[in-house]
């Protein structure tokens, strides 16, 4: 990263700020931070105070503001999207207009504006989606990963797909921890639900890795360990305290997360702590799998929950 001109779409929300903080460090020439919130980027610009960073004011939908953004930006990560399940269900529209066209014009705009490497952030929601964001996020990693056919070389693109971030905003933690300090029961959609678990740090240094390793067309994961849901509100909650409520399992929520198909494995190359996808990739998976939260080899009990929260 040193020396780089690197932008951040959505930069104002949870991955920006984790991101900022893990590279300025690394002395890049300048961070573009690429968001809607001129409230959210005066409290960034106040918060860093770095002649390094860079704010602007757009929406990914527009693809002319995008490649006045990305001119002179070495790499571009991609985070902007909309990612509240319901929210998407009720705006099925907007959903398609930002994380679908969004991502098309980051594309175009990272072509035109001679960007070098785009790495694109995406969820386990786009494996075999069942809500509107899964299915968006999906066709976002088609376009992703097609994009180095229109770009010849001259950009690459890569995709990072990853579960659940620790205390990421609109996230279950937040809700699960502001419920707890005002009394309330924790909601809990289904006893058996497991959901993959990653830390932002962690997250930031696996982008990096990706970052630094990719050819172009890639979708890397994360070998990420499981958690009960039940563990996570036992670690919030304490001797006494209110107990859970089961609410049932909401449209378009799954009992368990998928990270990679048994398909997708079957173009997989494993290593010691990630699966990288990719059309140019020699499997070494002997047998093929579905990598799913509740199938993991790894999971946190309830104390190493609480010690990460």
């Amino acid at each position: 990263m040193k020396g780089l001109t690197i932008m951040v779409t959505g930069g104002t929300g949870s991955f920006g700020h984790a991101f900022v903080k893990r590279v300025l460090p690394l002395e890049p020439k300048k961070i573009i931070i690429y968001s809607r919130s001129e409230h959210l980027q005066e409290q960034m610009a106040r918060l860093y105070d770095s002649p390094r960073m860079r704010f602007f004011i757009g929406d990914i939908r527009d693809e002319k503001r995008l490649t006045m953004a990305m001119h002179g930006a070495d790499r571009v990560f991609h985070a902007a999207a909309m990612k509240i399940v319901p929210t998407c269900e009720y705006n099925p529209f907007e959903a398609v207009m930002t994380n679908v066209r969004g991502a098309e014009n980051v594309c175009r705009a990272a072509i035109a504006a001679g960007v070098r490497r785009v790495v694109a952030l995406s969820t386990d929601k786009a494996v075999s989606p069942l809500n509107l964001y899964g299915a968006t996020k999906l066709c976002a990693e088609k376009i992703f990963t097609a994009a180095n056919n229109l770009a010849a070389g001259s950009c690459l693109f890569s995709v990072v797909r990853y579960g659940n971030v620790v205390g990421s905003r609109g996230s279950v933690v937040p809700v699960f921890k502001s419920l707890h300090e005002a009394g309330k029961p924790l909601p809990i959609t289904d006893t058996r639900m497991t959901r993959f678990w990653i830390t932002m740090d962690q997250a930031i240094d696996f982008i990096l890795s990706c970052e630094s390793m990719m050819h172009g067309r890639e979708i890397f994961i994360p070998k990420i360990p499981s958690i009960y849901i039940t563990h996570l509100a036992a670690a919030i909650l304490g001797p006494g305290d209110h107990p859970t409520i089961i609410t049932g399992i909401r449209p378009g929520e799954k009992l368990h997360e998928c990270l990679m198909t048994e398909d997708e494995s079957r173009s997989a190359l494993e290593s010691w702590d990630r699966f990288v996808i990719g059309p140019d990739v020699i499997s070494n998976i002997k047998k093929p799998f579905n990598y799913t939260s509740d199938a993991n080899e790894k999971w946190l009990n309830i104390e190493a929950i609480r010690r990460l929260l």
